[in-house]
This record gives C-alpha cells, structure tokens and sequence, in this order.
C-alpha cells in the first residue's frame, strides 16, 4: 500500500482530494515504484485519454505489481493506441439520443442528465471516453431547457444522474436540481450512477446526502465498483452514512480482462459487497469503446464465469450479465448456464 500520504488525504476535503489527483503518468510510475520503461507507451495513450488519480485509490495499489487490479484500470498503456474493427468512439449511439444538452434519453420511462462532466478517476475502459462533454457543460438556461424536457413528458418517472460522475458537482448544484425535479409530480425516483464514493470515499458526507434526500424523492444509487480490492474500512464507512440515510446501494461492474475475469476476484468482490450493504446488480459485458479492446472478455468465458458463480455464491450476490447494444430499448441480459465442472480461473488478482 502507498501510505505517504494517508495522514493528508484522510484530513483533506473531498475537493481538495480531487484537485490534487494525479494526472502524470510519470508521477505515477514513480509513486508505485514500476520500470521507468512504461513511461513512453503511457504518454502516448495519455495524449488521446488522460490520466486521472486521486490519493485515496493510489493507497489501495500495490507498488511494483504491474498487474495489480486497481492500477490495470487506470493505467494507459500502448495497446490503446492500436486500432481494432468494431472498437468505436460512440459504441452505444449515444449521440443519436443526447436529446438535447445535458439530457440522453434512451430507454422508456427514464432519462439520464449529464450533471458534470469531470470524473473523479479516468477508467480505461470507459465507454463516455470520447463522449462530446463540452457540448453537454450546460449553463444556467440549459438546466432550465433540461428541466423543461421533464416536465413536458409524463412518461419519465425515474431521472438519472450521470455524466462525467455527477457526485465531481457541489452540494449546492445536486440540491438545487433535485429540488426541481422532485417538484415535478409524474417523477418518482431519483438515482445516482457514480465511482466517486469508490475512489474518493470522502465525497460521502452530511451536506451530500441532505442534498440528494432532502426532497420527497426516494433515492438509489449504483456505484461503479470492479474489485474487491476498491473496497475498504473508509468505503464501508461512506456506503453505511448513506444506508442510514435510507438510500438504496447496488453496485454495477464491468468484466474485464486482467482484473476480475475469475471466479476468485468475483466471488470476492460479491463478498466485500454484501458486507458493505451494497447489492450486486449488473455484470457489463465491455462495450466496444476505441481504446479499450485489451479489456475484452468473450461471451463464452462470461456466461461460464457467472454460472460458476451462481453454484458457488448466494444469488442475491451474483449480478446480472448484460450488454449494452445501441438501440435496444433496455439493457440486453445475457444467458448463462450453471456450471459443473472446474469454474475458469482467468486473472487470479
């Protein structure tokens, strides 16, 4: 673990956490103590995708170990850089549903806000990696536009926050916005999709969750965990302020190659879930995101891998395997079969 600055982060503000974030590829080679032969590959795919990090996630890395689960997330590497068939810069169509700015609108019933654009950590595998955030920064008058879209459409009972992480905008913005929707009658559920409870545990606090509950509005919120390594006694304690709060925690994660793609990693990251209170309830298959082809896992291996994790774990800790595919009307589930024999081993991280 990097413990240098534990005493710092720990009395930090979340804003200050994320100011500080590493951006450096060399910075962060050092930090961790790996081969300074990275360093050009990690520049390159940097140029195309930064790099973000703050301190609380670096902590949870094991220096020296270019394998380490966190770190392979995080990382550019040069292998982002080569072009893949199929492997594209909008692999859901979601620039056919940006309804206009600020809003995507692609399944019936709900609608997802871009409530900020920043991310408190740049994944690798991000499918928003190329998505046209300057576009979708919205003004004042936009978020009334926005707001005005909800309201002329009755058929919207849940909104979505998303982005960019919705929790990287302040308390006052989240309060303002959810105060607005909830006066609109025909809305009845507010949920917030974000990875910075996992990585800047700190962003938990009073004045956000009497943000996000202050309104009539029942609220669920999904965080973005893939390993059980991304989990710890502060993650524990931000997921449980928020349970007695009475906000309802799922969890989805993506399958990627070289950090759960086992039956040990998703066996423990089920474990570390149930006992933080947090339900496992999406398994991602990887979208097809230019720069991400590394990270694939074929059907075959995911279908095995979840049903050896249904013969082995409670059903209520093993998510669902699912697609994203551009202009479905939900979520595709993907059909798994129990498996009898030796589960797949795969990255025993």
């Amino acid at each position: 673990m990097i413990h240098g600055s534990a005493v710092r982060v720990e009395s930090a503000s979340w804003q200050n956490i994320l100011a500080n974030s590493i951006t450096s590829p060399a910075e962060l080679l050092r930090r961790l103590h790996l081969e300074s032969t990275l360093l050009p590959a990690a520049l390159a795919a940097a140029e195309t995708f930064p790099l973000r990090v703050p301190e609380p996630y670096l902590s949870r890395m094991r220096p020296g170990d270019i394998n380490d689960p966190l770190l392979r997330q995080v990382l550019p590497i040069g292998e982002e850089l080569a072009e893949q068939p199929g492997y594209v810069l909008d692999p859901l169509g979601e620039q056919h549903t940006n309804a206009r700015p600020g809003i995507i609108h692609k399944y019936h019933g709900r609608l997802l806000l871009v409530v900020s654009s920043g991310c408190a950590v740049n994944c690798r595998y991000c499918f928003r990696r190329h998505f046209p955030y300057d576009d979708n920064n919205l003004s004042t008058s936009e978020w009334n536009d926005a707001l005005e879209y909800i309201r002329n459409d009755s058929s919207i009972s849940e909104v979505i926050y998303s982005g960019g992480d919705p929790l990287a905008a302040n308390d006052r913005r989240l309060a303002w916005l959810t105060r607005e929707i909830a006066a609109i009658a025909h809305v009845r559920r507010l949920r917030v999709h974000t990875r910075l409870p996992v990585v800047i545990p700190q962003r938990i606090t009073p004045e956000l969750i009497d943000a996000l509950c202050g309104t009539r509005l029942p609220v669920t919120m999904v965080w973005h965990c893939n390993h059980a390594a991304e989990l710890d006694a502060r993650t524990a304690e931000a997921a449980a302020l928020l349970r007695q709060a009475g906000v309802i925690l799922l969890n989805q994660a993506v399958l990627l190659r070289g950090v759960n793609d086992s039956l040990t990693a998703q066996q423990a990251l089920g474990e570390a879930l149930g006992d933080a209170g947090i339900l496992p309830y999406y398994l991602h298959l990887l979208d097809r995101v230019r720069g991400a082809s590394h990270f694939m896992v074929p059907d075959d291996e995911a279908r095995a891998l979840v049903g050896a994790m249904l013969t082995r774990m409670p059903g209520y800790l093993v998510p669902r395997l699912v697609r994203e595919v551009a202009g479905e009307p939900g979520k595709v589930p993907v059909s798994v079969e129990l498996q009898q024999d030796a589960p797949p081993t795969g990255n025993q991280a």
